[in-house]
């Protein structure tokens, strides 16, 4: 299960999705998911299933690989669906006990699910196409204006990258000490939801032992490199547009007002 998480990984390889400017991905990824809100009909739902195909294709990142981490939320999703279905009101179409299925409810229970899992994949996009690195130096850039409000822009950049790439290396360390404590007599697989939820509480403890040791280690060799934050700081390979990021940036833009004519005026 663990090795289904996919937040946080880089997968490599030589694509045009590889090779963009981070901020044109971060921007397209908010782009991305602000359009999901936009439209409420089926036309508007294929539009944007086809143009994360198309991003997909050209990152040449397996689909199945994206897909594992949809396992990880599958829990998540099975209570929107259900909560959607159940506690709609509307046109009666099923009843179990004393709840009833709605016609509304399963329409807004099939909405909510394909615009989560779009979402989520969506957003895997980026991660798995970005570096760590380059993440940074993108949200940095992005974020430069609120350098006027006193906002520390490096140093929020800087911690959100440093989540991203310690999430990996934790779930790697939780791997390790489940596969330690399994040697030693224990069962993470056998029992109800509420079991296994107990099983887990005994890898709290040495994880965030080991997390706790992992920050202060980084720390201390950051301390040791003289780092003191953003200021003054050149980079050593600084963030420049390409002709392909433009290019990029004006298929976002037509997708973006697709979906925005697809959610005003279209009823299908």
């Amino acid at each position: 299960m663990l090795r289904d998480i996919t937040i946080g990984q880089y997968y490599q390889t030589e694509s045009v999705i590889h090779k963009l400017d981070p901020r044109v991905k971060l921007g397209g990824t908010v782009l991305y998911i602000i359009s999901l809100f936009l439209f409420h009909n089926f036309l508007g739902y294929l539009i944007a299933a086809l143009f994360l195909a198309v991003v997909i294709k050209l990152s040449r990142v397996p689909f199945k690989y994206m897909v594992k981490g949809m396992k990880t939320i599958l829990f998540l999703l099975l209570i929107t669906v259900v909560f959607n279905l159940f506690l709609t009101p509307g046109e009666p179409v099923l009843t179990i006990w004393k709840l009833n299925i709605t016609m509304e409810g399963i329409e807004l229970a099939l909405t909510m699910a394909v615009r989560l899992t779009l979402l989520i994949i969506g957003s895997s996009v980026m991660t798995l196409t970005t570096t760590p690195n380059n993440l940074t130096d993108g949200m940095e850039k992005m974020m430069s204006p609120l350098k006027i409000f006193k906002i520390p822009v490096h140093e929020v950049a800087m911690m959100m990258s440093i989540a991203l790439r310690f999430i990996p290396i934790l779930l790697e360390e939780t791997d390790k000490i489940m596969k330690a404590q399994i040697a030693r007599g224990a069962n993470f697989e056998s029992g109800n939801l509420f079991k296994r939820a107990k099983a887990m509480v005994p890898l709290l403890v040495p994880l965030f032992i080991s997390a706790f040791r992992r920050a202060n280690d980084l720390a201390m060799a950051m301390e040791a490199r003289c780092y003191r934050g953003g200021e003054g700081r050149t980079k050593m390979k600084p963030l420049t547009y390409k002709k392909r990021d433009y290019i990029a940036y004006i298929g976002i833009l037509v997708y973006l007002v697709c979906s925005i004519w697809v959610g005003r005026f279209v009823k299908i």
